[in-house]
């Protein structure tokens, strides 16, 4: 998720971009992957080779969150655990200059709880892109408790530099997207789970019968399947409410490491 986001941050906005992990591996994995989406795009003619030349030139890397001091706005990607944002949005807000705005690209998790690991809660808000960033239009924006009006509007913004449509939500679990989207998944889980349809009957009566582009267990499987398990969580915990458990056999199904098209085995095998 992070690599597209600084796709098209560098290939739409034509800014500098600093692209972060603390393993190298992943960075150059990346990089080369990136490569190749340009290369797409100018066989495709949809941008000329000096553009795409342009583009990879403004991407730099970095193994350590002091290369990041410089920045005007950070966008963290990391996994959907709580822990391990608070610990770098805390990181962040002792490297970061003091005018820097502090993003997170989390689907579910709160943004004023992100925001209270910092000492600048009012520049710290959400920024929800849609996977695969490059294709998908839409980024919910979620500001959080102490979130100021600069902040939300320089986040539109540069929202909207990138070529992104934007929604404003309130710091809710799961904003709107998941919280509509997730429990659809969870129980067409629990419809096989209880063997009410195979995995493919399932799929093709949502595809055909109401006009989806994918039935919603492949999209589980594109999504990833800890990612869904994940935020299931964090709407069960956050709201108490029965309807969002999480499906026992998306349980299963990470705990055997079946996490979707990533892992090449979820509900459907690749």
């Amino acid at each position: 998720m992070g690599l597209g986001i600084a796709y098209v941050a560098a290939n739409v906005t034509r800014l500098p971009v600093v692209l972060m992990d603390v393993n190298e591996a992943q960075t150059t994995k990346g990089l080369q992957f990136m490569d190749k989406l340009l290369e797409k795009d100018v066989a495709k003619n949809k941008i000329t080779a000096e553009h795409a030349k342009l583009t990879r030139e403004l991407v730099s890397t970095t193994s350590s969150m002091t290369g990041l001091a410089n920045t005007d706005f950070v966008i963290e990607a990391a996994s959907e655990n709580p822990a391990i944002k608070n610990a770098i949005f805390k990181e962040l807000d002792q490297v970061c200059k003091a005018e820097a705005i502090l993003a997170s690209n989390t689907s579910s998790i709160s943004i004023t709880k992100i925001a209270a690991a910092t000492k600048r809660p009012d520049q710290v808000i959400g920024m929800h892109f849609m996977n695969p960033v490059p294709v998908m239009k839409l980024v919910e924006i979620i500001p959080g408790l102490a979130t100021s009006d600069p902040v939300l509007q320089q986040t539109r913004d540069f929202a909207h530099a990138m070529g992104k449509t934007t929604t404003v939500v309130q710091d809710i679990p799961g904003f709107v997207a998941n919280r509509l989207l997730m429990p659809y998944i969870n129980e067409a889980l629990m419809l096989l789970e209880s063997n009410f349809a195979s995995a493919e009957d399932i799929d093709t009566t949502m595809k055909l019968g109401t006009n989806m582009p994918m039935g919603p267990l492949t999209l589980a499987d594109f999504i990833g399947l800890d990612t869904c398990l994940a935020i299931m969580k964090v709407l069960h915990e956050n709201t108490g409410d029965s309807k969002y458990r999480p499906c026992v056999l998306l349980q299963k199904y990470v705990d055997a490491g079946w996490l979707g098209k990533k892992a090449k085995r979820g509900v459907y095998s690749y």
